[in-house]
C-alpha cells in the first residue's frame, strides 16, 4: 500500500503569504483617481486679481479613507486633520501678482505618482506710476528705466513731451523683457531737455512714469596733470637759477 507524503509547510507560512498579499493589495492604488476643481488631469486655471480662490481636491473610486496632500510648487501646505480624507480644499488669498505661474499639485499620500497639477494664470494690469527727476551733464550717458509686471504683457512706448518718440538709432537705446522696459540715451544734448514718459498699456488698463530729464552745462574738466606738470616745471626752473647765481647769492650773506 502506497504511503501518502505529505510536504513540510513552515509554521506561520500561509499567515505570512496572506499579510503579504494584503500589503501588496494595499499599495496598489488600481483605479484611484484624483480630481482637482472637477478636472482629471493638469489644467491652467486662468482667473483676475480676486479676493480669493479655492482649489477643492477629490478621490474617485475608493473603498477606504486616502489622505490628500497639498504642495505649491515643491513646499507642501499644511493641512487642518478635518480637511486630509478623502476631500481636501485649499484657499489662496489673497490673490495677488506672486501667485501667477505657481503651480499646485494634490497627491494622494500613499501614492505620490497620484496626483493632480494647477497653475495659475493670474491676469492683472501695469503696476506703473510716479515720476521721477533726473540731473544729468551734457555728453553723459542716461538710463530711464520703467519696472512694470503686467498679465498678459502690456504693449510699451515712450512720449516726449507728449508726442511719440522718435528714436534715433545711434543715440536711443529700448531695452525691454517681460517687466522691465529701459530707454537710454547716448551723449545727452540740451535738446534732450523734457519729460518722457513711460507708457503700458493692456487690455486690463494701462500705467504712466514721467521722468523729468534735465540736461546741464557741461563742467570744465580741471586739467590735474598739467597743473602738477607745470608746478614741476617751475620748481625746477627756480631750483636751477638758484644753483647758477649760488656764488652771488653766498658773497651777499
Amino acid at each position: 500500500m502506497a504511503q501518502r507524503r505529505s510536504l513540510a509547510v513552515p509554521r506561520g507560512a500561509p499567515v505570512l503569504a496572506v499579510s503579504f498579499f494584503i500589503s501588496f493589495l494595499a499599495c496598489v492604488a488600481t483605479g484611484l483617481e484624483l480630481s482637482v476643481n472637477n478636472h482629471a488631469a493638469d489644467f491652467t486655471l486662468s482667473t483676475e486679481l480676486v479676493p480669493a480662490i479655492s482649489l477643492s481636491c477629490l478621490v474617485h473610486n475608493s473603498s477606504q479613507a486616502e489622505e490628500l496632500l497639498w504642495y505649491r510648487g515643491e513646499g507642501k501646505v499644511g493641512l487642518k486633520d478635518g480637511n486630509k480624507v478623502n476631500i481636501s480644499n485649499i484657499c489662496i488669498s489673497p490673490l495677488n501678482e506672486s501667485d501667477n505661474g505657481v503651480t499646485f499639485t494634490c497627491r494622494l499620500a500613499r501614492d505620490k505618482s497620484v496626483q493632480v497639477s494647477v497653475i495659475l494664470d493670474v491676469h492683472f494690469s501695469p503696476q506703473l506710476s510716479g515720476e521721477e527727476t533726473l540731473h544729468v551733464e551734457e555728453e553723459k550717458d542716461v538710463t530711464l528705466s520703467c519696472n512694470s509686471k503686467s498679465n498678459p504683457q502690456a504693449q510699451s512706448s515712450w512720449l516726449k513731451d507728449n508726442q511719440s518718440l522718435t528714436l534715433q538709432q545711434s543715440h536711443h537705446e529700448v531695452y525691454q523683457t517681460s517687466d522691465i522696459f529701459r530707454l537710454s540715451i547716448k551723449k545727452v544734448q540740451k535738446s534732450d531737455n523734457g519729460t518722457y514718459t513711460c507708457v503700458m498699456e493692456s487690455p486690463l488698463g494701462h500705467g504712466t512714469k514721467n521722468f523729468h530729464l534735465i540736461v546741464e552745462d557741461k563742467k570744465p574738466v580741471f586739467p590735474t596733470e598739467a597743473v602738477i606738470a607745470a608746478a614741476v616745471v617751475v620748481g625746477l626752473t627756480i631750483l636751477f637759477g638758484i644753483v647758477a647765481q649760488r656764488d652771488k647769492i653766498f658773497k651777499v650773506w
